[in-house]
């Protein structure tokens, strides 16, 4: 895609934008009740499943939505229940949200990643009424069942449960009369991590949809609204539909403007990644950092292998770094547009290639529609230069109320109002403005950590380690140290071939310190002399959340035991 790094629309885009919300409004309705209702409903694909190649009409996606709401209402699902979805990439699962929010009920999504302890936290909180699972998760929900005497049935897509879909489908009627929520109802309960405590439900409303769409749009270089060629778009991410990144910014997003999203129920890699962009043709994505450094270890020139019809490319859960930048510019032929946000208010602050200069390394600059600043422990905004916590307004640049936020943590008033100063809804993420109003990424407040009087923040060090063709990823973390406090600590995953040269070389531990000493010279050749890693430590992967995360606590609760048991790595 040709992008002219010259153009700077930010400002008029910013000062013509407005919000329009109604009083009512239906994420189910909007993304396919309407869209089920046109002429080309037959024809127009909804969802495509990678593994088959089966295509899903919106007109079949509204059908099996209209049989599964029928089927809710009549187990008892009342409207502002909490329906617990524990699915993968599946066209069931597109199904279960849809006919769970056309319902007025609020759909809450889990990972089939979770273990039976996860599960049963989140069910018994939520206080689920129902869960609809497959094989992927059925064994781990009937471990919990139990435990969660509010928990009153259990569906199974594909595996026996207490009802089984299929084989309630064939009795079901295919019409069903939508519930008229109002745009600030609870629509999506999604849990948080939880890094830095008991998980905690995010409830967001059916208007938040509304507020992802400038962010959504920008990101994916006018996804929409192209000339000519968008009717076409075809989007794909292997981020989980069970997470914000997956539902509110692939497949929700996609759906609302009537396109087609690709299915995969199985595992990333970087070749089942190049082999599924080229056959189905993908035009937009969302990759996380952590599968774009991969891809581009695994294929440094990609265009030489796959035949690509990328349009734009997403990516948010860490910063991107000028390494990964460069390689979408270069190899992808695409300027990465870095996306900020979080559960509680997504899609706040990124890149829109075709639309303002991107600055790599930069988060970008706040989405229309969205006021965003940098502020102190006050709440004062900060000076250019000067780090703070990245936060949102309630009200936007016009003074009218921002609808990308969420409606509070479910049960915690406490932790709702901790979230606030003020007007000002603060993210925990570190960052500094410059003059241009891009932000550049400082990373977690708890992640930065001071080593000899020195603050340090791990993603400009991991950054710099990802450049060494040894290295496909890498995460910094504080180790305690008597003399300065803490030493800057780097747990590095090896690329395929350094670890097959380990392997050929006979010694490992002389490869190893071999290697050690050329990433310190790598890193202190690039940075300041206090950033370089004082000690490395290879490691075979780095602890992820499952939405692509790198979990630095986990790192740095072990550096601490092991400096209370007094051992080295």
């Amino acid at each position: 895609m040709s992008v002219s790094q010259g153009r700077d629309n930010w400002a008029a885009l910013h000062g013509r934008f407005g919000w329009q919300v109604p009083a009512q409004f239906n994420i189910a309705e909007a993304c396919c009740g309407r869209w089920a209702r046109k002429p080309d409903a037959g024809d127009r694909v909804a969802i495509i499943d990678h593994g088959s190649g089966e295509h899903f009409t919106y007109a079949q996606l509204q059908r099996e939505a209209n049989a599964m709401s029928n089927l809710l209402r009549a187990l008892g699902v009342q409207r502002g229940d909490r329906v617990a979805i524990v699915m993968p990439q599946r066209f069931e699962t597109a199904i279960a949200y849809m006919a769970v929010l056309q319902l007025g009920a609020v759909a809450m999504p889990l990972s089939m990643l979770f273990g039976p302890e996860a599960l049963e936290y989140r069910l018994q909180d939520s206080e689920a009424v129902l869960a609809i699972c497959d094989e992927s998760s059925i064994a781990n929900i009937n471990e919990v069942r139990a435990e969660c005497p509010l928990l009153r049935g259990v569906i199974g897509v594909g595996v026996d449960a207490d009802l089984r879909w299929e084989a309630q489908r064939r009795e079901l009627a295919e019409e069903f009369t939508p519930v008229a929520t109002k745009a600030d109802e609870g629509a999506v309960l999604i849990y948080t991590s939880g890094t830095t405590g008991p998980p905690k439900g995010a409830l967001i409303p059916h208007r938040a949809l509304i507020g992802n769409l400038s962010g959504f749009v920008c990101s994916q270089n006018w996804f929409g609204f192209g000339a000519g060629g968008d009717s076409a778009a075809i989007f794909w991410s292997p981020a989980d539909w069970a997470w914000t990144g997956g539902l509110m910014d692939a497949l929700l997003p996609t759906l609302y403007f009537g396109r087609t999203i690709i299915g995969h129920r199985g595992r990333f890699s970087p070749e089942l990644a190049f082999q599924l962009l080229q056959q189905h043709g993908v035009t937009h994505t969302f990759l996380f950092p952590t599968a774009l450094k991969a891809m581009m270890k695994a294929y440094p020139r990609p265009r030489e292998q796959f035949a690509l019809q990328l349009q734009a490319i997403m990516s948010a859960g860490e910063a991107v770094g000028d390494a990964v930048f460069a390689y979408c510019r270069d190899q992808l032929g695409v300027v990465v547009n870095e996306m900020f946000g979080q559960t509680e208010i997504n899609y706040v602050v990124g890149n829109c290639a075709n639309q303002w200069p991107a600055r790599p390394g930069s988060m970008g600059r706040p989405y229309p529609g969205h006021r965003v600043a940098v502020i102190d422990d006050e709440g004062k905004e900060c000076t250019p230069g000067v780090p703070g916590d990245v936060a949102v307004n309630r009200y936007d640049v016009h003074g009218d109320p921002d609808p990308i936020f969420f409606l509070g943590y479910w049960k915690n008033e406490e932790a709702t109002r901790r979230k606030y100063t003020g007007d000002w809804c603060r993210t925990g993420d570190l960052a500094t403005r410059d003059e241009d109003g891009y932000l550049w990424y400082q990373g977690r407040a708890d992640d930065v950590f001071k080593a000899a009087g020195y603050r340090i923040g791990p993603s400009e060090i991991e950054n710099c380690l990802v450049k060494h063709p040894a290295v496909v990823n890498a995460a910094v973390v504080p180790k305690p140290d008597a003399e300065r406090g803490a030493l800057v600590k780097a747990y590095v995953v090896l690329a395929p071939q350094a670890v097959q040269a380990r392997a050929d070389g006979g010694d490992a531990s002389r490869f190893d310190a071999a290697l050690v000493a050329e990433l310190q010279l790598h890193v202190k050749g690039k940075l300041a002399p206090y950033e370089y890693p004082k000690e490395i430590e290879f490691i075979e992967a780095l602890p992820m959340t499952t939405t692509g995360k790198v979990q630095r606590r986990v790192l740095r609760l072990r550096e601490e035991e092991r400096a209370r048991a007094g051992i080295g790595p």
